[in-house]
């Protein structure tokens, strides 16, 4: 395996690396997308670790930065941002084409990484699967009845409650925040229509939501409660890792995270070599 530093892109300026197995010729490449703000290496380098995993197993791969983000400039086109990702994202599969000969291709994105890779899965049929890390959630009424109902049942949460109020000197509280972390919101109905389009057209879907994003996402029926019966579709797998936080500091959850996409694309996209000794 090598990795190429390449400056791309129809403006030349997009920043990206790639991992080209000797071996992967003419089979599916991995694109990782930025994590909120964060540049290409992912939180606590996440998408390093992730790609030298798969380049590894065979899988090419690029980690780069979208327009603006990192060490990519912007293209001054008059673009919106969601044209912008989509000609980004055109742009990061043209390079991966000509490096490694890739024909299709798996997305992967956490928080709103998974947004953006979520609007190219369900528009480009060269995107075959998709991963998506504390993608696109809602508040549901098992969400909240899960998130309330032990709450309300606690007399020493009721006791502490008391406690602050009296503290407070009839002075209001500050009212509670919201969560760091969070995808910005789609319609619901629009999002299960996309999941939908992108099985029917035969896509691999690998959700995982994590325990980080408590305030949206609490147990693993939320998928079906979310998104519906699509979520109950062979082609989806879905994973709720309550004990991992949302950029996946400890090393051990980053690990398990790894290994489960890991098992997850050889399953369902093998790489060239394990393809040629089957």
């Amino acid at each position: 395996m090598r990795e190429e530093a390449h400056r791309f892109g129809r403006g030349n300026h997009l920043v990206g690396i790639a991992g080209v197995p000797a071996a992967a010729t003419g089979e599916t490449g991995v694109i990782v997308v930025n994590a909120g703000l964060v540049h290409r290496i992912g939180p606590f380098r996440l998408h390093v670790e992730l790609t030298r995993q798969l380049n590894a197993s065979g899988y090419p791969t690029l980690r780069f930065d979208l327009s603006t983000l990192g060490d990519s400039a912007a293209t001054g086109g008059g673009q919106t941002r969601t044209q912008q990702v989509c000609a980004d994202l055109d742009d990061a599969m043209n390079l991966l084409k000509a490096r490694a000969g890739c024909e299709r291709f798996v997305l992967v994105g956490l928080c709103s990484g998974a947004q953006n890779a979520h609007i190219v899965a369900a528009t480009d049929p060269r995107v075959s699967g998709a991963v998506f890390l504390d993608g696109y959630a809602y508040r549901t009424v098992g969400y909240k009845l899960r998130h309330y109902l032990p709450r309300i049942a606690d007399p020493g949460r009721w006791a502490r409650l008391l406690r602050r109020r009296g503290s407070a000197n009839g002075v209001g509280g500050k009212p509670a925040s919201e969560p760091v972390f969070a995808v910005a919101p789609a319609p619901r109905a629009e999002v299960i229509a996309d999941f939908t389009g992108m099985v029917d057209r035969g896509m691999k879907l690998y959700l995982v939501y994590s325990g980080g994003i408590s305030n949206y996402f609490n147990h693993a029926r939320q998928f079906r409660e979310c998104f519906g019966k699509v979520m109950s579709h062979p082609a989806v797998t879905t994973r709720y890792s309550a004990e991992s936080d949302h950029t996946y500091i400890l090393t051990g959850d980053r690990a398990r995270l790894l290994d489960g996409i890991g098992g997850w694309l050889t399953q369902n996209f093998p790489p060239a070599a394990a393809g040629r000794h089957a």
